[in-house]
């Protein structure tokens, strides 16, 4: 933009974490970009919530971001919230299987074993399991990897997991671990989407365990002790930290937030947008559209229908997540940080998380908080019944499973409706084409958030920050001298 340009009108629509990192990489530019975040909820962080049970605050929705990629550390760092950042305790997750909670055997690349004996040992599978799973490792020798990744079909990962290791892996540990992420079901999951090195070891062949192990050269001299990095990471009170954080950073910018503020529709005006709200309207130069992605399909049904046909091919999943503060001493037998339930099982709940043991700082002395997980694609039990019977169900099976069968001193049911997308089998060409079809629009627009690539939080900081530079390279453009329009 040239010295005396007009500033550009950017509108994100969605204020989850996804448009406010959207919001965020335009607000940082240098050349300066008006921006107006629009939110239909009277709060904003979309699935980022936390909740008052019995006086503790706790997280409702994800208690903390994954480490290992860098968008949720990095946006930490540059909003002054890095040295917040906690690991939770350790302590090890069981799977409940052939009657009984059993550790998770080490070497796990997801869901997936890469260590036989550690899998024999673990007793998740029974004999017959065992030895099928220990089959892949007589598996002849990889062939020569393909050139182009983009050529491999996509598979379903339960299809790949099944035909190397066996049903059991399948249904005891990488359902309930891989699929457990997207509260949906490894057979109709597409492994491009969810874990690529999966469909290029399947590609590639021979023996699954093997090409999924961690490879590292041999060290040329005895490595100096050091703690392993930490796998997750969360602001110490709590992630909804990061979206106040974020938000006070992004009002300091000049960025104007809307919420209680639903968008009824987009329409195409010379050389930009015209955002219809309620009564009233924004004329912007551009789009992000950050909502899930049956809100989006609405929204561009008339102004980009090609994405929202598309984005109207995601499916989603509901869950309910119920939260009980018990007496302290409850827990006092409860192994590990926490447990995965088999869909194979038929259980309401689908994993359970020792609240206060993962995060010690979270609960009051005398107090433990435990997070139960209900619902996923196809299983819409928890949705038919009320809070109350939801909470006594999940009570019967924590008693059954865990032996926690203590009287909550309090409780909370967080329902979220549709609030997974399904990645099943050519998700990433349907993406492709939304992308595509959001790109080719008459005026700039781009689309973001857990529906495209990845649902976790710095996935989702990933897909905003990239459609925001989408934007910013179509403004560049000779459209950005139409008149100016102002939020």
């Amino acid at each position: 933009m040239t010295a005396g340009a007009r500033r550009p009108t950017v509108a994100v629509v969605g204020g989850g974490i996804a448009g406010l990192a959207a919001a965020w990489e335009l607000a940082r530019q240098p050349e300066p970009v008006q921006v107006v975040v629009v939110e239909a909820a009277d709060h904003l962080g979309g699935k980022i919530r936390t909740a008052t049970v019995g006086g503790d605050r706790v997280p409702v929705g994800p208690d903390a971001f994954v480490a290992r990629r860098p968008e949720a550390v990095e946006l930490c760092r540059q909003i002054e919230l890095r040295e917040e950042l906690v690991a939770p305790a350790s302590g090890g997750a069981f799977v409940w299987s052939r009657g009984r909670l059993r550790a998770l055997p080490v070497g796990l690349a997801l869901g997936v074993p890469t260590r036989w004996l550690a899998l024999a040992r673990s007793g998740i599978l029974g004999p017959l399991g065992a030895a099928r799973a220990g089959a892949d490792l007589l598996a002849g020798p990889a062939r020569a990897a393909r050139p182009a990744a983009d050529d491999r079909p996509d598979m379903a990962v339960g299809a790949i997991v099944s035909r190397h290791l066996g049903r059991q892996v399948t249904e005891r540990l990488a359902d309930p671990l891989i699929g457990g992420i997207h509260a949906g079901p490894v057979t109709a999951m597409s492994a491009a989407a969810v874990f690529a090195p999966l469909l290029a070891a399947e590609h590639i062949g021979g023996s699954l365990m093997r090409a999924l192990r961690p490879v590292s050269p041999a060290p040329t001299s005895p490595p100096a002790p050091t703690s392993p990095p930490a796998m997750f990471l969360a602001p110490r009170s709590g992630m909804t930290a990061l979206v106040d954080a974020l938000t006070d950073r992004l009002r300091a910018e000049g960025v104007a937030i809307r919420c209680s503020t639903p968008v009824r529709t987009l329409a195409v005006r010379p050389g930009g947008w015209q955002v219809l709200v309620d009564d009233d309207h924004l004329e912007v130069d551009a789009v992000v559209v950050a909502t899930p992605a049956s809100a989006a399909a609405g929204l561009l049904a008339a102004a980009a229908p090609e994405a929202g046909r598309r984005l109207g091919e995601v499916p989603s999943a509901s869950v309910a997540v119920v939260t009980l503060q018990l007496p302290e001493e409850a827990l006092a037998e409860a192994g590990g940080t926490g447990f995965l339930v088999p869909a194979s099982q038929g259980l309401l709940t689908t994993g359970c998380t020792w609240l206060s043991r993962k995060w010690p700082h979270l609960a009051s002395s005398g107090r433990a908080l435990v997070r139960v997980s209900c619902g996923r694609a196809g299983d819409e039990r928890a949705g038919r019944l009320s809070d109350e019977q939801l909470v006594r169900q999940v009570r019967a099976e924590l008693a059954a499973v865990a032996g926690v069968a203590a009287e909550p001193t309090a409780w909370l049911v967080t329902r979220w409706p549709q609030a997974f997308p399904q990645y099943q089998v050519g998700h990433l060409q349907r993406v492709e084409a939304v992308e595509q079809a959001a790109a080719a629009a008459a005026a700039p627009l781009a689309v973001a958030g857990a529906a495209l690539h990845g649902v976790g939080i710095p996935a989702c900081i990933g897909s905003g920050r990239r459609a925001a530079r989408a934007v910013l390279d179509r403004l560049a453009q000779p459209m950005a001298t139409a008149p100016n329009r102002q939020p």
